[in-house]
């Protein structure tokens, strides 16, 4: 599961699977709007999306739709991305691998005209064979070098590059040419099972070197080095917007959308903006918010499975979390079926504990690796490492060597259910004696609060883009990790991983090695904690079709759609 962070506010962001199953009901009431549940709490399985074929779909419009903030970062190869990274570099960037909400990857023709993974002498090869007509918006053709430099970026932290994942890149041996500059040949090290997951985000070969990789897309969306059905027409930091309209150099079906703009709105400001009819869609849904839109007019109201994860992550950096016990104390004091119970108040909706960040509950070959580890909710059991480990109570607060137990948790955005949440959280480590600091922040600090680590503890969310589970763990457990920031990966890990789960041949073996070694590790770090991952629920304008095409995010499950295929039903008032 190639990961993103992302900040959590409202609902939940939910957990990332594989299997998408069959829908059954929803999250809210008996009539989907809000108001009291009348009904057995339910679980939300499938995607929920409105698929429509383009022929069904009216040529032009203009949609609008809401984002948590322009990312400084917005090389969505890069280990500062983000979520919202990914969703704006989605619509100028090539889209070269697609994928349906079940997990199926496939080439995408418009970039791709053959794609095929064979075993040669022991060593997976993959063959990308790019089609003759793509080309980058500054003119220059997508040849094979821009898959060698993709590779190059990603394969280690030690050449300078800071990427999202290694996973998959670092077993690598060579990308070279391969019958002419529009095909690549990528040669792994080893059998890797995995090889679907990789390349979905190819960079233009001017970003030749650690320093444009790192730096050359902080706030600087570099439209040129795009390709794809659209192109950037207005950019605004400052604002708060970019906007995208038909790219003339596109070579593929003409995009539906004659503009497409994306607007930076804190989270009660894009329910108001939907309901103003300001905006086309609106997500991260709560029960009040399901209440306050009932009445919009022309809004149609989606329920999907998610495929992210919410979690808890300490920083060990700090002194308070240096000790293990400290760490397995603090996660045995929080409660999360009280934490649900707030977050989902009136949505009528339940699921399994989360419990892992490998696979989730609905994947074949899930463990609850949290609780096999010895996670779980204990605030007895917790008082008690705190006391073995020479934490003393004065007053209200433990201490120990002139360290007080405490720590300041930023929030995002202005949600009050995000509030509700954090003082819940706040209320559980008093039991045991933690100070807990609420730190309230605008939802646009979300990237740079939690890239600078300027937070004791933090909850967050972790997006999949793909169903490969086992395939990235490295990217949550390893010393180099760019999303589990809790500093408690080491290199000792780093090599169980290699060399008991990445170093197996199929992925069923991997699957079976990573979730018994997942909660070995848990035990061994107590950094990350998984929470809940939760339903995704949202509202559009009736008639706006193929919703969410982006990766790691939306009302698809895996889904990755070609945005060129976004667009308004013919005869909606809408598209009118």
């Amino acid at each position: 599961m190639r990961l993103q962070h992302r900040s959590l506010r409202g609902v939940a962001v939910a957990g990332a699977l594989a299997v998408a199953l069959a829908g059954c009901g929803g999250g809210g009431d008996n009539d989907g709007d809000g108001g009291e549940p009348t009904a057995e709490a339910q679980t939300i399985e499938g995607a929920d999306y409105n698929p429509q074929p383009r022929e069904n779909l009216e040529q032009g419009g203009e949609v609008t739709f809401p984002i948590t903030e322009i990312t400084p970062q917005m090389n969505v190869n890069h280990g500062d991305g983000s979520v919202d990274t990914a969703t704006i570099w989605e619509w100028y960037n090539p889209q070269t691998i697609l994928m349906t909400p079940e997990g199926e990857a496939q080439a995408n023709p418009d970039y791709l005209t053959d794609w095929t993974t064979e075993v040669v002498d022991d060593k997976t090869v993959v063959t990308f064979t790019i089609n003759p007509d793509a080309v980058w918006n500054d003119g220059t053709p997508i040849t094979w070098e821009s898959y060698k430099q993709t590779w190059i970026a990603n394969r280690s932290t030690d050449e300078g590059y800071v990427p999202n994942t290694t996973d998959g890149y670092s077993l690598i041996e060579s990308v070279e040419q391969g019958e002419d500059e529009r095909q690549a040949v990528v040669t792994f090290k080893q059998v890797y099972p995995w090889t679907d997951g990789l390349f979905w985000h190819i960079l233009n070969p001017n970003v030749d070197s650690p320093k444009v990789f790192n730096e050359g897309y902080i706030e600087q969306a570099h439209p040129e080095w795009g390709a794809g059905p659209y192109k950037i027409d207005e950019f605004d930091v400052n604002g708060g917007t970019i906007s995208f309209v038909p790219n003339e150099n596109w070579w593929g079906d003409e995009p539906m959308l004659d503009r497409v703009t994306f607007r930076v709105l804190e989270p009660t400001a894009a329910v108001n903006a939907f309901q103003n009819g300001e905006t086309n869609y609106v997500d991260n849904l709560s029960a009040d918010n399901l209440e306050q839109l009932a009445d919009v007019e022309g809004a149609v109201t989606y329920r999907a499975q998610r495929t992210a994860s919410n979690l808890l992550e300490l920083n060990a950096e700090r002194p308070q979390f240096k000790e293990l016990d400290v760490r397995e104390a603090v996660f045995k004091a929080i409660n999360r079926d009280q934490i649900k119970e707030v977050v989902w108040n009136g949505l009528n909706y339940t699921e399994p504990d989360a419990g892992s960040f490998n696979l989730f509950p609905f994947q074949e070959g899930y463990v609850d690796a949290f609780a096999e580890a010895g996670g779980g909710f204990d605030v007895e059991g917790a008082n008690a490492l705190l006391d073995e480990a020479g934490w003393t109570l004065n007053g209200d607060v433990r201490e120990k060597d002139g360290v007080e137990l405490g720590g300041r948790m930023p929030i995002f955005g202005d949600d009050p259910i995000t509030e509700a949440r954090a003082k819940v959280v706040q209320q559980q480590l008093a039991e045991i004696g933690f100070k807990l600091e609420i730190d309230k922040r605008p939802a646009s600090d979300f990237s740079t609060v939690l890239s600078t680590k300027d937070w004791d503890l933090v909850i967050l969310g972790f997006s999949s883009s793909d169903p490969y589970g086992v395939a990235y763990m490295c990217q949550i457990y390893c010393s180099d990790s760019g999303l589990n920031l809790s500093a408690t990966g080491t290199k000792a890990i780093d090599k169980k991983i290699a060399d008991q789960v990445t170093s197996l041949p199929t992925a069923e073996e991997q699957i079976e090695a990573g979730m018994k070694l997942e909660s070995e590790i848990m035990a061994e770090t107590w950094g990350i904690m998984p929470l809940y991952n939760g339903p995704w629920i949202s509202m559009a304008t009736e008639g706006l079709a193929n919703l969410t095409p982006e990766t790691y995010t939306g009302l698809d499950l895996f889904g990755l759609q070609p945005v060129e295929n976004v667009g308004w039903e013919k005869d909606s008032a809408a598209a009118e």
